[in-house]
């Protein structure tokens, strides 16, 4: 099913996109997913409505079966690609875990601002974007998911996401179709 609907007060909530990420290979071409996700921000941003702009600088302790990469980062890794056009009052959430509700203040400050929905965005789907869904989803809120505004770095867990988690946990929907229904509830 797609999108049907969203609140009047909903946020964008954009996972990752930042200089280290973005440069990773990804299943579908990082560069088509930045351009969806700069018209969702526009869209949101139009319209006086919240962006969130999350960029990861860590990893969270704790043991994996799944080595994690290890390499020198450059210094600028975790900086948000300039083509997301942050504003001032975009809200900026740093995360040292997958979801960027954990240790951070991401749901005080929806919550305090009167968000009931939230639509994410960003890379990677299987793993920043998923879990930051459903993290949302656990705390209470709406939660969209615009397909055409993500990526992951394989495609397999990108359309298992997107087929089987998202449907339990939120709606899904284009960048043309979120934009439509905000232009419909303005």
């Amino acid at each position: 099913m797609t999108v049907t609907t969203l609140d009047p007060r909903s946020a964008l909530i954009v996972v990752d996109l930042q200089k280290g990420i973005v440069s990773l290979p990804t299943a579908h071409p990082a560069g088509d997913v930045v351009k969806q996700v700069r018209k969702l921000a526009d869209a949101f941003r139009g319209r006086g409505l919240p962006v969130v702009l999350v960029n990861v600088a860590g990893g969270a302790p704790g043991r994996t079966e799944q080595q994690r990469p290890r390499r020198d980062y450059a210094a600028d890794w975790a900086e948000l690609i300039p083509e997301l056009g942050r504003q001032p009052q975009d809200h900026l959430v740093t995360k040292h875990t997958l979801g960027a509700f954990t240790n951070t203040d991401l749901d005080a400050w929806l919550k305090a601002a009167g968000v009931t929905q939230v639509v994410v965005a960003g890379i990677a789907t299987s793993i920043g974007v998923e879990t930051t869904a459903r993290q949302a989803y656990e705390l209470g809120f709406n939660v969209t998911l615009a397909t055409d505004a993500m990526t992951d770095l394989q495609a397999d867990p990108h359309a298992y996401s997107i087929a089987h988690v998202f449907p339990r946990i939120g709606e899904t929907g284009t960048t043309q179709e979120i934009i439509a229904l905000l232009e419909r509830s303005a």
